[in-house]
């Protein structure tokens, strides 16, 4: 059982990641409930490692990844292939309508593009620290990146900048 000063470490740790963790589960997962199951997870390993961080952005690095490793997994497995579901009614519930729209257009990308996407906008990462999470050359993250926002465009049936 951790002690107290590290049980107050990980709340702190917690309180400041869920919403993000939270966030990249659903993105890759689509349904409340396995993206809530997905967040336990994260952090249950995060106890289970002990693992310490040099700074925030390090810790919700860390996070992100074993998140996004651990709905790979889940995704992975044959019973998740054989069933389809869409829980995304909430999520960015609280932005505007047009700027729900988008999120779901980005959310309806492939995968590749989703994440880079996702990650770099709505998230605030440099292309350099996605390139580091995802384990991915640079080039081949921004090519995913001009990819996506390409995809995006025609799926908006606009052309926007960015």
């Amino acid at each position: 059982m951790p002690g107290s000063d590290q049980r107050d470490q990980i709340r702190e740790i917690y309180q400041r990641n869920v919403d993000t963790v939270y966030r990249i589960s659903m993105l890759y997962l689509k349904n409340r409930d396995d993206a809530e199951d997905n967040v336990q997870a994260t952090f249950t390993r995060l106890m289970e490692t002990g693992k310490c961080f040099d700074n925030d952005r390090h810790e919700q690095a860390w996070l992100v990844v074993t998140a996004s490793n651990l709905c790979k997994n889940q995704l992975s497995n044959w019973y998740r292939k054989r069933r389809s579901d869409t829980d995304f009614e909430s999520f960015g519930a609280e932005w505007e309508q047009n700027d729900r729209s988008i999120l779901m257009e980005v959310l309806a990308l492939p995968p590749k593009y989703k994440t880079v996407v996702y990650l770099h906008y709505y998230e605030g990462y440099t292309t350099q620290e996605i390139a580091r999470y995802l384990h991915l050359n640079e080039s081949t993250l921004r090519s995913q990146l001009v990819k996506g926002r390409k995809l995006l465009r025609e799926a908006l049936g606009e052309d926007r900048n960015g």
